[in-house]
């Protein structure tokens, strides 16, 4: 199977490396309830679920931070530029779930689904911020472009591995119903066959009945 995620710049495979080696360690963009709820969420959808609303989560948290006056005595820029990045790191952990339960032909339809449903807003979040840049836009310019393209390149990856799974668990549905059919053929036979040696057996005991005791 050719990778959903062909696209996949070399900024991203970098920015990913990180979430694939630190497996025992929690990583720093994620609570511990975030990790709890990630680790709890194993069936292939369900993971993807909680990654769209922990990329949604830093995206709200940004509306909310630049729908209040801001202390000029904060690094306000930093702050954001910070969030993008967790959102990052959180997009390129999606993507690597993804891709990880495609290889592995994991059933995410439901998921990859969802992901298409509101990715376009999280899309739309994010172009919202660069239209109405504030004075602190230069200090997260960088980031908010990196989100843009890295989520773009999730979509789409997500968008191709939607289309392989229909098809490719459309067969296995075919696949198993033609199995089904097969044993159930198959069964159909064996009964036929046992009846007809039931009745051979009965023919040959009336033709050649038991020896009765003369006693």
């Amino acid at each position: 199977m050719k990778s959903p995620f062909i696209l996949v710049t070399a900024l991203f495979i970098l920015a990913a490396a990180p979430a694939t080696t630190a497996v025992a360690q929690k990583p720093d963009y994620v609570s511990d309830e975030e990790e709890e709820k990630l680790r709890d969420a194993q069936d292939p959808s369900g993971r993807i679920e909680v990654y769209l609303d922990l990329t949604q989560n830093r995206l709200d948290r940004i509306a909310s931070f630049r729908s209040k006056p801001m202390d000029p005595q904060y690094d306000n820029g930093a702050y954001i530029d910070h969030l993008l990045d967790d959102y990052i790191s959180l997009t390129d952990d999606l993507k690597n779930w993804i891709q990880d339960q495609y290889d592995h032909r994991g059933d995410m339809r439901k998921g990859l689904k969802k992901a298409l449903e509101v990715g376009p807003k999280q899309l739309q979040d994010l172009r919202r911020i660069q239209d109405a840049p504030d004075a602190y836009a230069a200090d997260y310019a960088k980031s908010l472009h990196d989100a843009r393209d890295d989520f773009t390149d999730a979509l789409d990856g997500a968008t191709k591995a939607l289309g392989d799974q229909i098809k490719t668990f459309g067969e296995i549905k075919e696949n198993e119903k033609a199995d089904a059919k097969s044993e159930k053929v198959k069964t159909k036979e064996e009964k036929k066959q046992s009846k007809e040696e039931e009745k051979l057996r009965k023919k040959q005991q009336k033709q050649n009945p038991p020896d009765k005791d003369d006693n």
